[in-house]
């Protein structure tokens, strides 16, 4: 038989085996445990987080229909979370199609509850219908309380499955006595990566909530210290407050923010929003309190109400010309802004629920806004005036800038000889293995340039500081050499033009001396990627790379070493004789090529960190309190934070 056929004869046997048999049927919440990504995500600590959010958004669905003012999450000592709220309690009688009781329905089966018909919740973040049993499926453990109508009910479960049956464990409660509380412990099965919970990324999303809700009081509590922490969120403002908690650091130009609130056809819209002296625009929308991060309809809906409002004014108040507008852009800059609606049946494009599709919410949410906004600038001539003057300013300097832009619009090998970069562009044309190293100093810069490796390696050399562009406009940014030398480099355009998919590198790495100024240059560069290629850090293409701080020499032994700890230890382990030499390297530019080959920019051997962008609302606060003009907050936050600085390098 020939070795033809007997691949023709395996492969005939291999289809034979494919039959009923193997087609497997997953029962009750077996799928979860099977294929968890699929429910949360990932089995990370996002998905670890996600448990979380899946019970309290119970809680805030019993607060939009008016039944809960108060939320309490409690991070245990074990690392286990408690969800309390004082809504109606899940029900506890008898669910006809399971035959079993609702509460043990709720937990048990997917796609159970009260969010399905619109007679329990008109409003509801949590649509699947499988937040409760997702938690429990994988959770190790998980008990629930619900106190209703006089009588307190428990049950509690072990990774999916019934452990105790519901039972009544308290009796003749007062009526004013309801809510749920549940209790669960992550399962390290499902969980590998970590069952921790950073009280951080919590306590973010606990304040974001509280503001989408206001008048809800939420409390968040860190039992693991040796001293508990708790704060509590409560906001009558809503997101007005928002808009202040955001621009706390920023110069306003009128204060308290506008704020605009309406019902239009089963659609409730909220909006608020106030201008600074910033030249960036900061712009968050979100659906029954679900963070839209791409926008969609409600986002487009407010967009064309404001540009168009603010252009009817100026017309009509004869500061803009007749035949003179203002963009979208224009009137945006500087303007921080809160949209949130509140939508019956929400239609989301992708699992991800990252982007509003429903036309009527472009419709709602235009038609409150501008009618108000426009009532608002007719009665505060004064803020009005402000408002077109700062969009004026931001189109002369668009203007100014147009010309520049056109020269970062695509890479060529003529436009980049002329760069005052000096890139020296690696050979491959596949972005998924090209690599773009911005390195400080012409010295630095040189060496890289011999000791990379050409296929896959392209290095731009930048002179000292680059500007700052949280303080300055668009027209000064394209004016900056290293700048629009970086820009043209990368070949995806900026701001609102960018395109991830036209990057020519996917992965930027940032690579400075280890002191003071290698880190100023550090923060000026993220800063500038924050602003104007922010895709590049949520698609996780930037890097910081690790230069040691020191060589240890010792006969043929050679090591290179990132900290003052690791150095005690390697020099610790040598034997005393002969004495190791330790040279300390003051910055790359000390580096030979072999040298910076091999310690920081060899695959095999460097040591790189990847800039992530976790919570993009906190790091719109961080960037303008250290590199905006606002001294006072800067100062506050050095002094708070210099304790934690060790080995500060002057």
């Amino acid at each position: 038989m020939s070795d033809q056929e007997k691949a023709e004869k395996i492969k005939e046997e291999k289809a034979s085996e494919y039959d009923a048999s193997q087609i497997q049927v997953l029962k009750g919440l077996e799928a979860v445990r099977k294929r968890p990504g699929m429910y949360i995500g990932s089995t990370t600590a996002q998905g670890l987080h996600h448990l979380v959010w899946e019970i309290v958004d119970n809680g805030i669905d019993e607060a939009l229909a008016g039944f809960c003012d108060e939320i309490n999450v409690v991070v245990e000592k074990d690392n286990s979370i408690t969800v309390t709220d004082n809504g109606r309690g899940i029900p506890v009688d008898t669910q006809k199609e399971t035959g079993k009781s609702a509460l043990e329905t709720v937990f048990t089966v997917l796609h159970a509850g009260g969010k399905f018909g619109h007679n329990s919740y008109k409003v509801s973040g949590g649509l699947h219908g499988v937040g409760a049993s997702v938690v429990n499926a994988l959770s190790e453990e998980l008990d629930v309380y619900v106190t209703r109508q006089g009588k307190e009910y428990y049950m509690d479960f072990t990774r999916g499955h019934v452990k105790t049956p519901m039972k009544v464990v308290g009796e003749n409660k007062p009526e004013t006595e309801h809510g749920t509380r549940v209790h669960f412990k992550p399962d390290p099965e499902m969980f590998r990566d970590t069952t921790t919970y950073n009280i951080k990324t919590l306590t973010e999303r606990i304040r974001e909530l509280a503001f989408l809700n206001k008048g809800l009081k939420i409390t968040i509590e860190d039992k693991r210290p040796e001293e508990p922490k708790k704060e509590e969120f409560h906001y009558e403002g809503g997101i007005r407050h928002y808009v202040d908690y955001l621009d706390k650091d920023r110069e306003v130009l009128f204060d308290p923010p506008i704020y605009v609130e309406g019902k239009y056809k089963g659609i409730t819209v909220e909006v608020s929003l106030q201008y600074t002296n910033d030249y960036h625009n900061e712009l968050l929308t979100f659906t029954n309190n679900i963070h839209t991060y791409e926008g969609g309809s409600h986002e487009t809906g407010f967009k064309s109400a404001l540009t168009r409002v603010i252009n009817d004014y100026g017309h009509q108040s004869k500061q803009l010309r007749e035949n003179e507008s203002l963009s979208g852009d224009d009137v945006r800059e500087g303007m921080t802004a809160v949209v949130s609606i509140k939508h019956p049946n929400p239609q989301f494009e992708g699992q991800t629920k990252t982007k509003l599709s429903n036309s009527d919410a472009r419709t709602a949410t235009d038609h409150i806004f501008a009618e108000t906004f426009n009532r608002f600038l007719m009665e505060n001539p004064d803020t009005a005036h402000k408002i077109i003057q700062k969009g004026m300013l931001a189109s002369k300097a668009r203007d100014a800038a147009k010309r520049a832009r056109e020269v970062t619009r695509k890479k060529s090998g003529l436009e980049i000889s002329n760069l005052p970069g000096k890139l020296a562009d690696n050979t491959s044309n596949d972005p998924n293995i090209s690599e773009l190293f911005i390195v400080e100093g012409d010295s630095a810069g040189g060496s890289a340039k011999q000791g990379r490796s050409r296929l896959t390696q392209a290095i731009l050399p930048i002179r000292g500081k680059i500007l700052n562009v949280e303080k300055a406009g668009l027209n000064r940014v394209l004016a900056n050499d290293e700048i629009r030398s970086l820009f043209t480099a990368l070949g995806t355009g900026f701001g609102d033009d960018f395109d991830i998919t036209k990057a020519n590198y996917h992965k930027l790495i940032i690579m400075t001396d280890a002191d003071v100024d290698g880190a100023h240059i550090r923060i000026l560069l993220l800063t500038l990627f924050y602003r104007y290629m922010r895709p590049m850090l949520e698609h996780g293409y930037v890097y910081i790379a690790q230069p040691p701080l020191y060589q240890v020499r010792q006969g043929k032994f050679i090591k290179y070493i990132q900290s003052d700890e690791e150095l005690d230890k390697v020099v610790n382990s040598l034997q005393p004789s002969p004495k190791p030499v330790i040279q300390r390297y003051k910055g790359l530019g000390e580096m030979d090529a072999e040298q910076l080959w091999e310690t920081t920019m060899n695959p095999d051997n460097r040591r790189l960190l990847r800039v992530k962008l976790d919570d993009a609302a906190a790091a719109d606060k961080i960037f303008p309190m250290l590199m905006g003009n606002k001294v006072a907050p800067r100062r506050e936050f050095i002094e708070k934070n210099a304790k934690f600085v060790e080995n500060l390098d002057l």
